[in-house]
């Protein structure tokens, strides 16, 4: 195997995480919506942990994002 070819391997194992934040984020999302519809009264108190827990798993996505365009362009 070549070095083009390990390093085309390589992003692409980098990227497999954004498929869990994908899942995270739908999981997320869903829950965050349907204990608001259920208690309108308390989204404004989960409303700040809601947005920390998505820029978190977001964060993750893009780090491994920058991890495989490292390892593709480097």
């Amino acid at each position: 195997m070549d070095a083009e070819a390990a390093k085309y391997i390589g992003a692409g194992l980098a990227v497999l995480p954004l498929f869990g934040v994908g899942l995270g984020l739908g999981i997320m999302f869903g829950n965050f919506l349907s204990g608001a519809f259920r208690n309108p009264s308390a989204t404004a108190g989960l409303t700040g942990n809601f947005f920390i827990a998505f820029a978190l798993t977001e964060a993750t996505g893009l780090f491994a994002l920058v991890i495989a365009f490292l390892i593709l362009f480097s």
